[in-house]
């Protein structure tokens, strides 16, 4: 994430394409990082509270499911707060180009990350974890999971 948004300010340094978002609309990129911390907030919570790991890179020690919370609407709120982050730096700078690099961080994360975690939660819950991944989307909303 941190690398993308170096990006993205590079790309609106030096390829801007075309303001999107003038001055002193850009100021509303603070409001949607701070809304980017409430989904990624409350999945540390429902972690915490289920008492099971938080590390990403260790999928296989997860002890428990948590489908409720955030979780019920959102297969992974962490990452979309992180990219919520990455939409509210480009509102901050502006331009297109930075929103387009944000975009990029949708398919890197899922292929990086989700999908290792995925298989890993298909293996520790099994049928558990299918069920709640028909149920609930990757990103956000109900209906049909990517």
């Amino acid at each position: 994430m941190l690398i993308l948004a170096a990006g993205q300010w590079l790309a609106s340094r030096h390829w801007p394409l075309w303001t999107v978002v003038p001055a002193p609309y850009t100021r509303l990129g603070w409001a949607v990082m701070a809304v980017a911390l409430i989904p990624a907030a409350s999945a540390f919570a429902g972690f915490r509270r289920a008492r099971t790991t938080l590390n990403p890179h260790k999928p296989e020690r997860t002890s428990a499911l948590v489908t409720t919370g955030v979780y019920a609407w959102t297969r992974n709120p962490m990452y979309l707060g992180l990219w919520l982050l990455l939409v509210g730096w480009a509102v901050r700078l502006g331009a297109l180009s930075a929103f387009i690099v944000a975009l990029l961080f949708i398919p890197l994360i899922g292929y990086v990350q989700i999908r290792a975690e995925e298989r890993a939660l298909a293996r520790r819950f099994g049928e558990e974890y299918e069920r709640y991944r028909r149920r609930v989307h990757r990103w956000f909303g109900r209906g049909t999971p990517v």
